[in-house]
């Protein structure tokens, strides 16, 4: 991560180069910028103010404005600009409150503001406001939906069961249009299902006098680990699977 990934070292160089503009050593802090975007293929202004936890996955070609204010626990994939539409002085780029995914090649464009918990679509064009928990698809970008409550929820629930599975969904939801995305989604949505499901059987039995030794249970977490110490070989697991 330190010495090999390019969105590490475009963040830590902004740290500096930031500290340095606040300081008003605007030249050197644009010279460096500068020498970062030759090393990294992102370009991201000392002016810009940028939270805790962003990320920036793969990372050739983002561009963020000097103007642009991002929050925290934000993603940004390959491609992404946050830049201006005017060279009037004062707020000329976007503002990315907390836990944003902008998907590879989107364009967030004017002093505009994107609300918490949105995610952007891939190649999206946005020069409007986002409201919270949102997804926006398309050119120019639209509003699929704003997820209720209980969908807010749902999807909660699913980010804890690929957490327990040790699976990213790398920024998609259901609303993106990737079947495989959805179908992953879909399963998750069923494992959390069914694991309330059992837990609820259990202690149904449990009241009616039955044993139930759920205690043997493996944690989601621990399953891939322990075929990985066995020596486990999964095509041959899958072999086996077909042939039973």
């Amino acid at each position: 991560m330190l010495t090999a990934y390019p969105g590490v070292h475009a963040l830590l160089f902004h740290r500096m180069n930031h500290a340095l503009w606040n300081l008003h050593l605007k030249w050197l802090a644009r010279l460096f910028s500068h020498i970062a975007r030759w090393l990294t293929g992102i370009e991201i202004h000392p002016g810009a103010k940028i939270g805790r936890r962003f990320f920036i996955d793969h990372g050739m070609g983002v561009v963020i404005g000097e103007t642009a204010e991002i929050g925290d626990d934000c993603t940004l994939y390959h491609g992404v600009t946050l830049g201006g539409t005017s060279w009037q002085k004062g707020k000329r780029h976007p503002t990315l409150k907390d836990n944003i995914i902008v998907g590879a090649g989107a364009k967030v464009l004017g002093p505009i503001t994107i609300n918490s918990g949105v995610r952007i679509g891939s190649n999206s064009v946005i020069t409007k406001d986002v409201p919270a928990d949102g997804t926006v698809v398309g050119v120019p970008g639209r509003l699929v939906r704003k997820h209720s409550d209980e969908e807010q929820k749902m999807q909660q629930n699913r980010l804890e069961t690929a957490n327990r599975l040790g699976f990213d969904a790398y920024g998609a939801t259901r609303d993106a249009p990737d079947p495989v995305a959805t179908a992953i989604n879909s399963m998750l949505d069923h494992i959390h299902a069914m694991d309330g499901k059992m837990e609820k059987m259990c202690a149904a039995l449990k009241q009616l006098g039955a044993e139930v030794d759920v205690n043997n249970m493996p944690d989601l977490g621990e399953c891939e680990l322990r075929s990985v110490d066995q020596g486990g070989n999964p095509a041959a697991d899958e072999e086996k699977i077909e042939s039973e």
